[in-house]
């Protein structure tokens, strides 16, 4: 009994690994989450080309919410289903965004799994995450020589925030958009002077892909480009983007 966890990338079907495509091929029922009841799973929607006619997909709740009990009780029941499928002797995988294990709700799946169902064999295969597809896009370097980088999410504390931006050279911020104006705004409280370079980016790697570099001055007390959570905003304090 062996259940597959693949990355299925930032968005762009083609940044998939041959590992990944082969399992998805061969794949009897696959697993995906989605924010909502009746929204389509988007790490679906990323591998449907590769999906056989007889394959199977469901997919399955987490909502976007921060109350820990609640969540929870999603976490196990998931994580319930996904098991009788695979003791059922299925060619099962659990499919997700980027990569399992970066702020993926395949962390908590895993750690159901490890707790209730120790007959199950796991195994992870890993996927492109939206940091290095964006870099890619960008024509940027993250860090250089003995610079550090800090992976942030903007949609927690901003004190919290504000301490991790002034600890390091790059600072990239993930989930969610929509706080990403309140993040530019602590920047320069954070150590980054008027011309350090601003990268801001949503939905990476696919056709509705939006990208904006500039220098903080240019974003300081203006409306963002972003508004949904699948985004990301890198900030560097020195200038140079090769």
């Amino acid at each position: 009994m062996k259940l597959f966890c693949v990355g299925c990338g930032p968005g762009d079907p083609e940044l998939l690994t041959i590992k990944a495509i082969n399992l998805i091929r061969n794949a009897e029922i696959i697993f995906a989450p989605t924010a909502r009841e009746g929204r389509p799973s988007i790490a679906l929607s990323v591998v449907e080309k590769y999906l056989s006619s007889s394959t199977r997909t469901v997919s399955l709740v987490f909502p976007m919410i921060k109350d820990r009990e609640l969540l929870m009780d999603y976490w196990k029941r998931n994580t319930d289903e996904i098991a009788i499928a695979v003791r059922s002797g299925k060619r099962v995988l659990y499919l997700t965004v980027g990569d399992p294990s970066l702020y993926s709700t395949w962390i908590y799946v895993h750690r159901e799994l490890d707790k209730n169902y120790r007959d199950i064999d796991v195994e992870i295969v890993p996927g492109i995450v939206s940091i290095f597809a964006f870099a890619a896009q960008a024509k940027m370097s993250l860090a250089e020589g003995d610079e550090s980088v800090a992976i942030v999410p903007a949609c927690y504390d901003l004190e919290k925030v504000t301490l991790t931006a002034k600890s390091c050279d790059t600072a990239i911020f993930l989930k969610d958009g929509r706080y990403f104006d309140n993040v530019i705004d602590m920047l320069g409280e954070a150590g980054f002077e008027d011309d350090s370079m601003i990268a801001i980016a949503q939905d990476v790697s696919s056709n509705g892909e939006i990208m904006k570099i500039s220098k903080l001055r240019a974003l300081q007390g203006s409306k963002g480009p972003t508004s949904k959570y699948f985004s990301i905003m890198v900030a560097r304090k020195k200038s140079a983007t090769r």
